[in-house]
């Protein structure tokens, strides 16, 4: 996978991804390497699927005054694109440059990177600087899973967390968009959305999520709610379904795996119903996995 050659490299961090400004050797050509260069600030453009959607206004406003007093101390890494620059990390810096009024921004120009490399590189700058909210870390893992076919395993050893955390933060995705939104805007809490989504009814859990604002619940509060509504051998029923399925879906994608020869991603939804991928990267993988299904 074009990935691969990036892998440890990845999850050491930024720091090994980025030459200093202070030590950098600056280029008059952005084009000519991978330095560390000047380039017009209407050049660059953001990725559109890079993970951070939301941005605080305010935040922005104080980074664009230390800017305009202090000059953008670290550059923001580019990948070219045609005759245009994507950002690959530091979108947030490009936006405050922007109000700041720079016409030319310091860049890192990195030709080497292929879409998954930019998307992981996106996923770990804002995990490190903690800038995304929970759901849109989320999607951001399941990016990863579903369109490079990478495992959960592989997912957290690339942003240096724990697989369980990688498989916790994926759970909220099981909320409803509703209640999703209100994690987004801060209206209920990561611990207090955990609680809900035990509960499978749409309404009952946008009701729930409800509650907790309007109310000021606390986790404790709505965890004593959840399991007055479920009771208690319902409840750890459907804690240990999802725990059971996750370890039954793992167990599933290494067998497959074995089977075709090739990556396998079983994303479950916890109600029966799910998607499984199945991962080649050329027309004779392709040609093989078929042979092999057809012949099993």
């Amino acid at each position: 996978m074009a990935g691969k050659n990036m892998k440890k490299g990845l999850g050491k961090g930024l720091g090994a991804l980025i030459p200093a400004a202070e030590t950098a050797k600056k280029k008059t050509d952005a084009q000519s390497d991978n330095g560390f260069v000047e380039l017009d600030i209407t050049k660059i453009e953001p990725n559109k699927d890079q993970p951070r959607k939301k941005f605080d206004e305010d935040a922005l406003e104080e980074l664009a005054d230390s800017i305009k007093e202090k000059g953008l101390l670290q550059p923001i890494t580019v990948s070219p694109k045609g005759d245009r620059y994507q950002i690959v990390m530091g979108e947030r810096r490009w936006r405050a440059a922007r109000k700041a009024g720079l016409k030319k921004v310091p860049v890192v120009v990195r030709k080497d990177l292929t879409e998954q490399d930019i998307a992981e590189l996106s996923l770990i700058e804002n995990i490190q600087r903690e800038d995304l909210n929970p759901i849109e870390e989320a999607l951001a893992y399941k990016k990863l899973l579903e369109d490079y076919h990478l495992k959960q395993d592989d997912v957290a050893e690339r942003v240096s967390k724990s697989r369980t955390a990688v498989t916790n933060s994926m759970r909220l995705l099981k909320l409803t968009e509703e209640v999703q939104q209100m994690v987004i805007d801060d209206k209920i809490s990561t611990g207090h959305a955990r609680a809900l989504i035990t509960i499978e009814d749409p309404e009952l859990q946008k009701e729930l999520a409800e509650r907790i604002f309007d109310e000021r619940m606390s986790v404790r509060d709505i965890e004593k709610e959840v399991k007055k509504i479920m009771g208690p051998k319902k409840l750890k029923k459907a804690l240990e379904k999802n725990e059971r399925l996750d370890a039954v879906y793992r167990d599933l994608e290494e067998r497959l795996k074995q089977a075709v020869g090739t990556k396998v991603v079983i994303d479950g939804k916890g109600d029966g119903s799910g998607k499984m991928s199945i991962a080649f990267y050329n027309n004779d993988d392709l040609e093989k996995i078929i042979n092999r299904l057809l012949q099993a």
